[in-house]
């Protein structure tokens, strides 16, 4: 089983409420088992959205109360992002899945070029993360 963020499906989840579609990822995917997943979506926040940012540090800076997640228009959406992560572990746990696939670039999923709020926390809980 696999957790796949859901833009890079294509679903339309993306903060623009635009799709990311990513062709190797599916092909990495083709017969296995995989449940999509947005974790902005999971911690409340609707698509489309305004874009936010992680402010003076990284997900894991988040989670652990040194940094915040701020949208672009300047309203505080940490509270969102973690509750969201934390959703998507649960998720994983009852799962039991065997790897995530991330978008790249996110504030929420990317690893690069710093790690995302639950790209942070899954991997704070030992989960395989490949990022597209």
């Amino acid at each position: 089983m696999i957790l796949i963020s859901a833009c890079l499906l294509g679903l339309k989840t993306r903060y623009d409420g635009r799709s990311k579609g990513n062709s190797t990822c599916l092909s990495l995917l083709a017969g296995r088992c995989r449940v999509p997943f947005c974790p902005e979506q999971l911690g409340g926040l609707p698509t489309p959205r305004t874009a936010a940012d992680i402010i003076d540090g990284t997900g894991a800076d988040v989670l652990a109360g040194r940094a915040r997640v701020i949208s672009r228009d300047g309203i505080d959406v940490s509270r969102q992002f973690i509750r969201g992560a934390e959703q998507t572990l649960y998720l994983a746990r009852q799962l039991e899945v065997e790897a995530v696939f991330l978008k790249a670039g996110s504030p929420s999923c990317g690893l690069s070029p710093m790690s995302g709020v639950t790209a942070a926390l899954l991997s704070e809980h030992g989960y395989c993360l490949l990022e597209f």
